[in-house]
């Protein structure tokens, strides 16, 4: 008896550490799309950064990316960690959800060293990840299977691009260092194209507003902090719960009752148009609908530009400079140069403008100028349906916009409030410590 005890103690030994399986639980199904949502995301935006790397713009200030994206579900509990199995096959380790064309990675290959460093925690490795990122040489990595692998960072102009983690799908944060993009931009599908857009639009938002954003507020410090982890993955827990503070310290009642009011008020118009337009039984009722619901989520847009706080508030001021940054370099990286508009026209359609990519009027006014001016009027009107941005323009000017803030202001920035996240996440992470990643 003695000697079946001993070996069934042995035989435990033997076992290894156990790594979260989906065992058909009930999860979050909130979460659980968040999560898909963010790979999602993720695979988009991966082979766009490497695509932007071609560059070589000598203009713009320069950070490392790798050929990879990782996630880990390392603190979250034991329900979130099953959604996370489910959505991405993600455990505990440092697993890859994205890669380029040419990356030594596989999706799905779970990293369990760094250099000398070996864990299979993947939130502890995260930051010896980054590390090694940022100092720009060839390193090698340890996978679960055993496997050795070299793997090499690349150069590209300052900006992550990176998505809201799968917590805070609407959270949006833009900072000359690295922005946040709200996971509903994913909804629209955006081509290669169009995620290029998205990268060198980011990377124009640091290139064109890091020095106002600066002015407002620099914070020097990088390494060992939140930020550092959340450059590789904004889905890691520690990054996810500042968010989730991050959110509840931005909103206010008053905010959220202004949002509501608007959305309302803009489905009403919408609603009464086609009621008048049905009684008058005029042929050209669907395209006179059209053109009100293009101006009411353009002017939901600008809401939108408004209410952002902190460095996004600053860093709204340069939203058109970034338009105009993206467009000049899409050319150049072989790209169409009028990606921009039909992801605008793309989030138009779904009624999606809580996010940096879909015009305001203004914006659409100016970046519309540029494509003219290089022989795309024509095309352009083509891909906003037949309307002119000219004409928007003067039509939404007359519309009232009582609920939403009144300036763009650079000496106004209107905090919210004189909390840690006043600022913004990007910001406040610059500020936790790495240590924070860690489980209590």
């Amino acid at each position: 008896m003695l000697l079946i005890v001993l070996i069934a103690l042995l035989t435990g030994c033997a076992s290894g550490p156990k790594f979260t399986v989906d065992d058909g639980r009930k999860v979050d199904e909130t979460l659980l799309a968040g999560m898909r949502a963010y790979g999602a995301g993720e695979r988009l935006i991966r082979p766009a950064i490497a695509r932007s790397a071609a560059l070589k713009d000598k203009d713009c200030d320069k950070q490392w990316e790798l050929p990879f994206a990782v996630a880990t579900s390392a603190g979250w509990s034991a329900d979130d960690r099953v959604a996370w199995v489910r959505a991405l096959q993600v455990d505990e380790r440092l697993t890859v959800i994205a890669v380029t064309q040419d990356s030594p990675l596989a999706p799905s290959d779970r990293i369990v060293r760094v250099g000398g460093r070996e864990d299979i925690d993947g939130e502890r490795l995260l930051e010896t990840l980054a590390e090694a990122r940022d100092a720009g040489k060839p390193f090698n990595v340890g996978l679960a299977s055993g496997r050795n692998v070299a793997i090499k960072p690349f150069e590209v102009c300052r900006g992550y691009t990176r998505f809201a983690p799968p917590n805070t799908a609407q959270l949006q944060d833009y900072h000359w260092l690295l922005s946040l993009h709200p996971l509903e931009v994913t909804q629209a599908e955006p081509t290669p194209d169009e995620a290029l857009w998205m990268v060198l639009w980011t990377q124009g938002l640091s290139e064109e507003g890091g020095a106002r954003m600066k002015t407002y507020h620099y914070a020097i410090k990088i390494a060992g902090t939140l930020y550092n982890l959340a450059t590789l993955a904004s889905g890691v827990k520690a990054a996810a719960l500042a968010a989730d503070a991050a959110m509840s310290a931005a909103k206010s009642a008053a905010a959220n009752v202004a949002s509501e009011f608007l959305k309302q008020q803009l489905i009403e118009q919408g609603k009464a148009l086609a009621t008048q337009k049905i009684r008058e039984g005029l042929v050209d009722a669907a395209q006179q609908l059209t053109r009100q619901q293009v101006m009411n989520v353009m002017q939901a847009a600008a809401a939108n530009r408004g209410s952002l706080s902190g460095v996004s508030r600053i860093a709204a001021t340069t939203f058109d400079y970034a338009d105009a940054w993206a467009f000049t370099r899409m050319a150049a990286l072989g790209a169409s140069p009028l990606a921009g508009f039909t992801l605008h026209q793309k989030l138009i359609e779904r009624s999606l403008a809580a996010n940096a990519f879909l015009f305001d009027a203004d914006r659409l006014a100016a970046i519309n100028k540029i494509a003219a001016a290089r022989g795309f009027e024509a095309e352009v009107v083509a891909i906003l349906g037949g309307l002119r941005a000219d004409t928007l323009r003067a039509e939404i000017g007359a519309m009232p916009l009582a609920s939403s803030r009144g300036s763009f202001s650079f000496d106004n920035p209107d905090d919210p409030g004189a909390s840690r996240f006043s600022r913004g996440l990007v910001d406040a992470m610059l500020e936790l410590p790495a240590e924070s990643a860690t489980k209590k």
